[in-house]
């Protein structure tokens, strides 16, 4: 039988490279096996300012300081190795682990757990390479893959234990909704609108879905983050800049540029929305915790190798959805993708919006089914440990 008392110290290695999605899924990691599991968890990340933007409290000039039971630590070159090596070891997303980490991990009389956690994805052979051990070709060291996803042969979703509760509860509550909107100095929703949020890598075809709802029977109120995407939008109309409280008005669409917001109130924002258009990875998986309807942009890569795991996520996700409404929202997707045809696919989707809707907590009871990746990985590394 394994310990329990083994494996409680835990460092978790962060490089950022896509900004926010790296270190935010690292974030939240971290500190639900704080929360949940009492572990003893050391983030190492080598960008503290782009960390700062979702921790805003945080000091950049303090090598080691504490968050929330987490431990945060600079990581920076040449990287040097604290007395003891935690018990288990993430290097996550390809991140390279310091040559002298590796070098102190091979020294240990009894091997840490060694994961390498990998980026999201649909496809099938993640699964028949989830939980694989790599053996280091010079140090008496083994990695093992950890694959978030969507089917019980892979690790699963973030998800924290009493996320869903509160999301249900949250949109539940009018007067709490009401608060939320005043929070942020927004209106209440309007009867029939449709208030929506937009977090993108950028779209050619956006003027063009701009102008759709500009002319929308139907109100439309778009939140937009602050940032470079929001800079064709103010240029649409007809403004030069886009700073965080901008409101602009064209028929019938508002469009309100948000200020950047940590993650537990983004995660509201999400639960708040009637859609949600979103990019990445940490804000792909908060909308489907949202049961609100989404659109997934993802990070466009070199020959558009991206667009198979477009395919494999709508392949998975569509399963058990009417024709019409399946047809609609990839339609739709595929289009936000390839930067075309977007005005044609629009009226379409949103026409399927119940059906979307209904779809979306369905998809949340299946994936409710494969556990949470935290406590997925708690109890793969337990097991590496007999």
């Amino acid at each position: 039988m394994t310990n329990p008392q083994r494996g409680r110290r835990w460092d978790l290695f962060c490089s950022v490279v896509d900004n926010y999605g790296d270190i935010g899924v690292c974030w939240r990691l971290a500190r639900q096996l704080v929360a949940e599991f009492g572990l003893e968890v050391r983030l190492w990340v080598d960008d503290l300012h782009s960390f700062q933007r979702l921790l805003p409290g945080l000091d950049t000039e303090r090598e080691q300081q504490s968050w929330l039971g987490v431990r945060v630590c600079r990581w920076r070159e040449p990287f040097e190795t604290e007395p003891s090596v935690a018990e288990v070891v993430i290097e996550a997303f390809a991140c390279t682990l310091p040559a002298s980490y590796l070098a102190a991990m091979a020294a240990c009389k009894r091997m840490p757990v060694w994961i390498n956690l990998e980026y999201l994805s649909a496809e099938a052979w993640v699964g028949e390479c989830h939980g694989l051990a790599s053996p280091h070709p010079q140090l008496p060291l083994c990695t093992y893959f950890f694959f978030p996803g969507f089917g019980a042969e892979t690790g699963g979703l973030l998800r924290e234990r009493e996320l869903l509760e509160r999301r249900r509860a949250f949109q539940c509550d009018g007067a709490g909704r009401a608060d939320f909107w005043r929070g942020l100095d927004l209106p209440q929703p309007a009867n029939g609108e449709l208030r929506l949020s937009l977090f993108s890598y950028g779209c050619a075809e956006l003027p063009a879905l701009l102008r759709c709802w500009s002319e929308s029977p139907r109100p439309v109120f778009c939140l937009l983050p602050e940032g470079r995407q929001a800079e064709p939008v103010a240029h649409w109309f007809g403004q030069a800049q886009a700073e965080p409280g901008a409101h602009w008005q064209r028929g019938n669409l508002q469009v309100r540029v948000m200020p950047f917001l940590e993650q537990d109130h983004y995660d509201r924002l999400l639960w708040a929305c009637d859609l949600n258009l979103v990019r990445g990875e940490d804000s792909f998986v908060r909308a489907q915790w949202a049961g609100r309807p989404l659109v997934w942009q993802l990070y466009r890569q070199q020959e558009n190798a991206h667009r198979t795991k477009l395919e494999a996520f709508l392949e998975r996700y569509t399963a058990g959805l009417a024709p019409e409404p399946a047809r609609a929202l990839c339609d739709f997707w595929r289009a936000w993708d390839r930067e075309a045809g977007v005005v044609t696919a629009w009226p379409g989707f949103i026409a399927h919006y119940d059906a979307l809707m209904c779809h979306a907590e369905g998809w949340i009871e299946r994936q409710k089914k494969v556990g949470d990746l935290a406590t997925n990985l708690v109890q793969f590394c337990r097991g590496c440990r007999l």
